[in-house]
């Protein structure tokens, strides 16, 4: 092939068109546990997640919900993903062997979001929410009916394998996916360019900006007891019966039950399966969907 204008504008539409095949033919999971926010600044603050009002009788007048209670930010942060494609690989017509990649390189961007949303929810145990206590934590503090703060508990507590309740069908979700700047596919394949003069490399790559980060903490239960049916009902009971500040009750109903790989058999036994223990009814047959995430394993 000779290294032309023409010859590389169309090798650059060429991997660029095998990246977005790549976008399009991954799997991706987040959108169940994450509300995607638009972020136009460096970071964007979430002070109002201390704050779940709910309507009052209008007596007197307008009690007015501040939204700066907590001071809890989601920084973005820049990921890029470059590839190299060896000048003389050019010249010999040998670039089938990279289309792959770029394939490769299409389904990592699509991946990104999930590794790390899964890989928070995974950290939850470490990782502190807009309330200061870890997510998964026995000493989140509610004020009570009496102004008293007490301690609350999402965290079922055990040492095995985690499994994780959510409730996900409110305004936001569990957890928080912040987009400041879509991935772009850009190219430094110009002849002079150093990359090319000094290594003759031609480069593509694709660059963007999110992040990710905890939205209410009462709206998931992660625990590392075994996955059975009274640890589970256990699960449902602390987030139907989590209150907000004053003893209101949020009326949350958990929906998606999130497993491993190795946990998934233990999960359809939960909601699959209509008769248990030799033919007992099973009470909580199909009163969750199960998720097995593979990014968990």
């Amino acid at each position: 092939m000779i290294i032309n204008s023409q010859n590389l504008d169309a090798l650059r539409v060429g991997f660029s068109t095998a990246f977005r095949r790549g976008l399009g033919q991954a799997t991706s999971m987040y959108t169940r546990v994450a509300t995607t926010v638009p972020s136009s600044t460096k970071d964007n603050a979430y002070g109002w997640l201390g704050k779940m009002p709910n309507m009052r009788e209008w007596i007197g007048p307008r009690h007015v919900h501040g939204i700066s209670e907590h001071d809890y930010r989601i920084k973005n942060k820049s990921f890029e993903l470059t590839i190299s494609v060896d000048r003389d690989d050019i010249r010999d017509d040998n670039i089938g062997v990279y289309e792959p990649m770029f394939v490769e390189m299409g389904e990592s961007v699509t991946a990104s979001p999930d590794m790390l949303v899964w890989g928070l929810l995974k950290a939850g145990w470490t990782t502190p929410c807009y309330d200061g206590q870890n997510f998964f934590d026995t000493d989140h503090p509610v004020l009570d009916e009496e102004g008293v703060v007490q301690s609350v508990s999402n965290d079922g507590g055990g040492g095995g394998t985690a499994w994780y309740l959510l409730a996900t069908r409110r305004a936001l979700k569990p957890l928080i996916y912040q987009e400041r700047e879509k991935a772009q596919f850009v190219a430094k394949d110009n002849p002079t360019d150093e990359n090319v003069f000094s290594r003759k490399e031609f480069v593509y790559g694709v660059d963007g900006r999110w992040n990710v980060g905890f939205g209410y903490w009462q709206m998931a239960f992660g625990s590392r007891q075994t996955l059975n049916a009274a640890n589970y009902e256990a699960a449902r009971g602390a987030i139907t019966g989590m209150k907000g500040d004053h003893g209101r009750p949020l009326g949350l109903v958990p929906d998606l039950l999130v497993v491993p790989p190795t946990l998934e058999g233990a999960g359809r036994e939960i909601l699959k399966s209509v008769l248990v223990n030799g033919g007992e009814t099973n009470k909580w047959a199909n009163s969750a969907e199960l998720l097995m995430v593979p990014w968990l394993a």
